[in-house]
């Protein structure tokens, strides 16, 4: 396997940008050596703080990573290795971000609020060494594990303990530990893998090596200029690929990261608090959640001279609630960034001071990141010209070597062109305009993205088709009128059968994560038929009102 990625990162090697024309940019080569450079030079300054005042430093955090990776190390885990970290978002969860790559291993973040029988799947798959829990995961995480996973090192952080709770969960062993030095990898060697949700009913784990996500950090520094006063926001889930901008950009330019609890991240009110009281510079989350500020947010009463920039990506942002968000904070630059998790962001557009109240369409996704090249081609391969519609593809070196143990899914998931380069397909149908710029048409398969987070509606039908009164089933995505995105589940029961919505949202909640729990059911006695005798999605779309 690692043959074969090493022969499509060959494949797809980018050369690097002039050295002259970047020569203010810091070229990273690893993910954890950002957190050791930042802590020589601003050693004392605030690194990471959450919102209940736990605060660490650039030289702590650095000193606790290397901790945990000396005892991973101890453990067994060996370079190349996974492990998984299943916490609440946490000083902790940054702390094993950095100690488990320091240790050569890649790090696969679980979700807290995802049935415990996903993550143990997902631990399986990848056949993680160890996984970092807090301790009211572990029964539950344990009993789904079962035998998939044998010889897992298990590092229990009781609730108990005092916060950042990770060396204080190893101080039983730290005496027998020996101090090791931190893995210094090579360009294509696994960072992280994310689990997004598969067609197969089954999560499918985005591989991502340092090579590919250094090269967004840099990207990153030389597009948004980032410095050591700013304070960057962490909403996203540390299981989702915006995170991957919040934690590497700021520790990379010594900034302080602002980590945002679960609960806080879904009120709009405590949510424009936050961000004005502990003065967040750098923003960034799905267009959703800052519709939600904007429209119930009171942003009126709260101070947001620091804000400096807005970044959003992950969904279509509709251009009423761009331009009532705008209205409202209007000093920021705003930034329209978009990729999927297999190239992180691969293009973006700066959004017009100014949003005209005659724009009806949303504004387009933008150019390709000075990393990357864009194509758009046609279903045979063939490169469409401007102005018409076709497939995005990318090259670049952010592009994902491909997916843990899915060799077949891998290679269908790339274009080769007659020159031998390697291009990844997005799945995505946009048109080029005559200025340069793409503008998003709309998706090739049946993922959708909801709040940002990428969902595969074969994976919802997957699920519901364990029911044992469900006979057939049809789930589609349609945008109401505020043009927020609602899943629809029409399904059809047995005969005999009888369904109730509240035990079926149980049934789900139990097997999916929350963001892709249908928002609305019916259940008509039969689902509508195309000619051929296979379910009619596009009736359904047209019902779904």
């Amino acid at each position: 396997m690692l043959k074969a990625w090493q022969t499509l990162m060959r494949l797809s090697k980018w050369s690097k940008p002039d050295p002259d024309a970047t020569a203010e940019v810091d070229i990273s080569t690893a993910l954890h050596h950002l957190l050791d450079k930042s802590a020589e030079r601003a050693a004392e300054h605030v690194a990471v703080e959450d919102t209940t005042g736990v605060t660490v430093s650039y030289r702590e955090l650095c000193r606790q990573s290397d901790t945990l990776r000396d005892a991973l190390r101890y453990l067994g885990v060996d370079c190349g290795d996974r492990v998984a970290f299943y916490l609440p978002k946490s000083v902790d969860s940054i702390i094993s971000i950095f100690g488990i790559m320091k240790a050569g291993a890649a790090y696969v973040p679980l979700d807290p609020g995802a049935p415990a029988a996903r993550n143990a799947y997902i631990a399986s798959n990848c056949s993680v060494s160890a996984v970092i829990i807090d301790d009211r995961f572990v029964s539950e995480f344990c009993d789904k594990l079962g035998d998939l996973v044998q010889d897992i090192a298990l590092i229990v952080l009781d609730e108990t303990l005092p916060a950042p709770r990770v060396e204080a969960a190893l101080i039983g062993m730290l005496a027998n530990v020996p101090i090791t030095a931190t893995h210094d990898p090579e360009p294509e060697e696994l960072a992280y893998i994310l689990y997004t949700s598969g067609s197969t009913g089954k999560p499918k784990g985005v591989m991502i090596s340092h090579e590919n996500a250094c090269s967004f950090v840099d990207w990153c520094s030389e597009t948004f200029d980032p410095h050591e006063t700013d304070r960057f926001s962490s909403h996203a889930p540390l299981h989702f690929d915006l995170s991957v901008h919040d934690v590497f950009v700021s520790i990379k330019h010594g900034a302080t990261l602002v980590l945002i609890a679960e609960d806080t991240g879904k009120n709009p009110e405590k949510l424009a608090r936050l961000i004005a009281e502990r003065k967040i510079t750098v923003w960034y989350s799905t267009p959703s959640i800052l519709g939600l500020l904007a429209q119930f947010g009171k942003l009126d009463q709260h101070d947001y001279s620091s804000l400096r920039l807005i970044l959003f990506a992950g969904e279509v942002f509709p251009i009423k609630h761009l331009r009532e968000t705008k209205r409202m904070l209007a000093a920021p630059r705003y930034f329209n960034l978009y990729g999927p998790t297999e190239t992180n962001v691969c293009t973006y557009f700066e959004i017009p001071a100014e949003v005209s109240a005659k724009r009806l369409d949303p504004y387009p996704i933008g150019r390709p990141c000075s990393h990357y090249e864009a194509l758009v081609i046609d279903t045979d391969g063939s490169p469409v010209a401007a102005g018409e519609e076709g497939e995005l593809v990318m090259h670049g070196p952010g592009v994902t070597p491909g997916y843990w143990k899915l060799a077949d899914r891998t290679a269908v998931a790339f274009h080769h062109d007659p020159s031998g380069k390697v291009w990844y397909k997005t799945g995505d149908v946009v048109l080029e305009e005559q200025d340069g710029n793409y503008i998003y048409v709309g998706r090739r398969d049946r993922m959708v993205k909801k709040r940002g987070f990428r969902i595969e509606l074969g994976e919802i039908e997957t699920c519901l088709y364990q029911h044992p009164d469900v006979e057939e089933i049809g789930v589609v995505a349609v945008a109401d009128e505020q043009g927020d995105l609602q899943i629809w589940a029409h399904i059809s029961p047995k005969v005999g059968g009888r369904i109730s919505i509240i035990p079926l949202k149980s049934f789900c909640a139990k097997r999916l994560p929350a963001y892709m729990i249908p928002d609305r059911f019916t259940f008509p006695e039969k689902l509508p038929r195309t000619s051929t005798d296979k379910v009619d999605y596009q009736k359904l779309m047209e019902i779904s009102v």
